[in-house]
Order: structure tokens, then sequence, then C-alpha cells
């Protein structure tokens, strides 16, 4: 049997090829070993302790204050409310409204340290329930009931993770607050959301968690107090919430609907500042 006779250039072909796989063979490798298992993503991660080093959102607050609204929530039905510090800093004759038209005197007492005050009025309503020791992770979600621009109006968010606010001017001061990301709002709301400072952020379980202090429109962000600068202000207040106060379970299909009552039930309420210094 006779095979035919191959091409020169095949053989030549061959031959490179042979010698080719020979040289890649003996090559010196280094591989990196397999990549850890992934990191779980953000959400759900817990929230850790505030740090220095935490990024920083810097205020420049006017050093005269001026007339203006906001909101406050009820912590005791004896007439012990919270609002944020800007919205009663530097008021001379600040009220509760409790009707159109209407109000009640409220005497004003500014937590130095941080962006909260203290409330106190003759009578008072319903309180809402505290959770400022429950554990907060990456993701969870926030209920801000209250006045923007000065109506009747609530925002929802969720949980980013921690800044320090740097106040600069009158009160200055670096205070750790906790950065929201806004995932909703009363339908028809446009623009700002100026007068839902001092707004409850409430939980799933309509505890509140901080007070709601400032907002960054065009990043979408919404800041609140972190949970021990609440109880902080009510300490050094000497005001005590009530021991004993019931929430309803809130959910993004509710939260208008709930914020409602809670503006009926006069447990959330609008917060004026009818003279300054």
């Amino acid at each position: 049997m006779h095979f035919p006779k191959l091409p020169d250039w095949l053989v030549y072909a061959a031959v490179v090829l042979a010698l080719l796989i020979a040289a890649v063979g003996r090559q010196e490798r280094a591989d990196a070993p397999p990549p850890p298992p992934p990191v779980p993503g953000e959400e759900g991660v817990p929230l850790g302790p505030a740090s220095p080093f935490d990024p920083s959102i810097v205020v420049d607050v006017p050093a005269k204050a001026e007339p203006g609204l906001g909101t406050a929530f009820s912590v005791a039905d004896r007439g012990v409310w919270v609002t944020a510090r800007h919205v009663v800093e530097g008021c001379t004759q600040a009220a509760i409204v409790v009707a159109e038209g209407r109000g009640v005197a409220a005497k004003v007492n500014i937590y130095q340290r941080g962006e909260a005050a203290i409330l106190t009025t003759e009578g008072g309503a319903p309180p809402l329930p505290l959770g400022i020791d429950q554990k907060l992770r990456r993701g969870d979600r926030a209920y801000h009931p209250g006045f923007p621009q000065g109506h009747s109006g609530e925002a929802t968010s969720r949980l980013l993770g921690r800044e320090n606010l740097v106040v600069r001017g009158r009160g200055a001061r670096t205070e750790p607050v906790l950065v929201w990301a806004e995932t909703g709002r009363t339908d028809g709301l446009k623009g700002t959301l100026a007068g839902l400072s001092g707004a409850p952020a409430l939980d799933r379980a309509g505890r509140v968690i901080g007070v709601t202090v400032a907002e960054a429109p065009r990043r979408g962000r919404i800041y609140t107090t972190a949970p021990e600068t609440l109880g902080a202000a009510l300490s050094e207040a000497h005001e005590r919430p009530a021991s004993f106060a019931v929430g309803e379970s809130v959910t993004t299909d509710n939260y208008g609907r709930v914020a409602d009552a809670l503006r009926r039930d006069l447990r959330v309420a609008q917060v004026i500042c009818l003279s300054t210094t």
C-alpha cells in the first residue's frame, strides 16, 4: 500500500504547530487563586456606629432666625413634642397648630448638641412610640408624615447610611445624621419638602427612629437625626416619653392613610414660629 505524498507546505505547517504547542506548554503560569465568594450587597447590612470619617454634608445657617413653619410630633400626652432645631431656634413665640387659625403656645427647649428641639404645651395629643433602640439596616424604609410646603403631605425613603452634618454659622456644630434616598411622596407634590422639617421618621411598625431635618432635592436625599440624638435631646430637657404608646403598621400602600390619621389625631402637627429674636 502506498500513501499519497503530502505537500511540503502541509508538512512545514504541522511541524510549526507542534513546536508552538510544546512552547506554550512549557510557559510558567502564575494564575491567581479563585476569587472569594461575592460580598453581600449593602442592602440588609447592619448600620455601623457613627464615625468622624463618615461623609459630610455642609449646611450654612443664617445669623438671624426668621419666622417659619415646620412639623412636630407628640411623644407624651401631657404636652411634650419634638421638632427640628432649626424650625424654632431663636424663636420667641412658637405654637402648635391645633385647627385652622388656632394654636397653643409652646415653650421651646433647644438641644444644643444636635438638630432637635423639645416643645412643651398645656395639654397634648396621643404620643407616637419611640423606636430609637431598634437596630437599623441599610435599605430599611422610613415614612415621613408632616406638612411639606405648609400643607398635609408625606414622603417615604430607604436608608443609605450615615453622614456628618456640618453646620456653619449660628449654632455651628458637627453631628451624625442618617441619609435616606427618597423613594416616594404624596401624589402631586412637586418641588421642595420644606415644611417637613421636624417630622417623625417612622419605621414599618410606626415607631419614631429619627427626626426629619433636611433634604438635598437634586440628589433625592432626606436627612434625619441619628436615633441617639432624639434620646439625648429628651434627656437633656428632662422630659420622658410616654411609657406606653401604640403605633400602626406602615407600608408603601397605606402610608398616606396612616399619615392622614396621625395629623387628624394631632399626633403629628404643624408648628409655627411667630416671632424671633
